[in-house]
Order: structure tokens, then sequence, then C-alpha cells
């Protein structure tokens, strides 16, 4: 199997030297480009087609989540996985939002980086254990919110999207982190049944993965 093509765009010259360290002596991943600023990191990753940029927020010229964005809305095939400090709710809804397909801290360690780089390359939303506790945090105020505001203005939106019942038990399950083998044994159906309902869902969200139909999920109120 090829090694993954990364791309690391991060303005902090020591951290793009640890992080090169790790990857030489990581077998499967390749860093084939840094960039020190959103913007040639941009042009970077259009050129080069990693499989994956690890991407810093706070970069100078144009800060990664502009940078995210543009990115995918060129390529929605180069995985994002943003890689910062920043853990405060807007920066980590406003990156999902733009595309990342994930969310490492800078704390992780060298095995969780390679878990997520690897996990997002092969289409698997990845959240760091942090930020996945502020996503479920905000899902638990939002249905709160909902249940006491008791209004059918949350049902109408869903039905906006054409969800069935069934897909909102299904998107209840993603929000709440399971996968499609946790979804089945929980909804008494099928895996494939299980996958068919999560790529109806994607689709009517008009997201591409899982963590962005939670954020979805959370910002429309639909569970």
């Amino acid at each position: 199997m090829d090694s993954l093509k990364v791309i690391l765009i991060e303005d902090h010259k020591m951290v793009r030297l640890g992080l090169s360290l790790v990857f030489e002596n990581c077998e499967g991943i390749d860093l084939i480009a840094e960039a020190d600023n959103g913007k040639s990191g941009v042009e970077l990753a259009l050129k080069l087609n990693p499989d994956v940029v690890l991407m810093d927020i706070g970069l100078p010229e144009m800060d990664g989540i502009k940078a995210t964005n543009l990115i995918k809305k060129s390529n929605p095939n180069i995985k994002v996985l943003i890689f910062t400090s920043r853990e405060s709710e807007d920066d980590v809804f406003d990156s999902l939002s733009a595309g990342a397909d994930g969310y490492i801290m800078k704390g992780a360690n060298e095995e969780q980086m390679i878990s997520a780089i690897k996990a997002v390359s092969e289409g698997t939303a990845w959240l760091d254990p942090a930020i996945a506790r502020l996503v479920l945090s905000n899902v638990r105020k939002q249905s709160q919110k909902n249940i006491e505001q008791n209004t059918t203005a949350s049902k109408n939106i869903k039905n906006t999207y054409g969800l069935t019942e069934r897909e909102i038990e299904v998107l209840t399950l993603i929000v709440e982190g399971l996968n499609n083998s946790d979804i089945a044994k929980r909804l008494c159906i099928t895996i494939s049944t299980a996958k068919a309902h999560v790529h109806s869902i994607l689709q009517k969200l008009y997201v591409d993965n899982r963590t962005q139909a939670t954020i979805q999920a959370v910002k429309e109120g639909l569970i």
C-alpha cells in the first residue's frame, strides 16, 4: 500500500520540525510539503493533491478555517485534519462547518496523531476526545432547549430535509458517536441497513461525513 501523502500547514517552525521528525520515522505516512501560512498552504494543497492536510487555525495571511474552506471547495477529496491548540466552541464548529474532516489538539501524542491522520484519510471523521466532549455537550444543550421550547418548528426543520423517523433515530445515534455496527445492534437492524440509512442521511443533509452531520444536527435542532 502506498504511503499517505501529507502536507503540514503550521506557522511555528519548531512544531513543523517536531512533526517532520515524527513522520520521518512513521511507516505509511510521507510528509511531502510544508507551509508557514494559509495562503501558500492552499496553493500547495491544490498543486500537490495530498491525501491529508494537517492544518493549524492561527495562521498568517489566511487563517486555517478559511484555508480549509477553500481547499474543500476546490477538491473535496483532500482530507483536512485541524491541528491546533484552540478548543473554543466557535473555532471547533467553524472549522467543521468549513469542511474539516477531523480536529486534533496539539497536545496529542504521536500515536493519536498517526491514528487521526489514517482515520480521516479513510473517510472516518476524527475528533480529539476533548473536542468530542464539547460537541456532545452542545448537542445535549440543544436537545434540552428543544424539549423546553416544545415547538413544532424543530419538526418542520426535519421535514424540510426529508428525514424519516428511522433516519432521525439513526442521526441521534450518529451524534452519540456510534458506528454502523453499534447502530445496527441498538436498532436491531443489519449493518448494511444501518449503512444505507447513514448514507441517506448524509445526502439529505448535504454533508460529507458523520462529523458534519453532527454539526448540522446541532445547529438545526434536528434531534
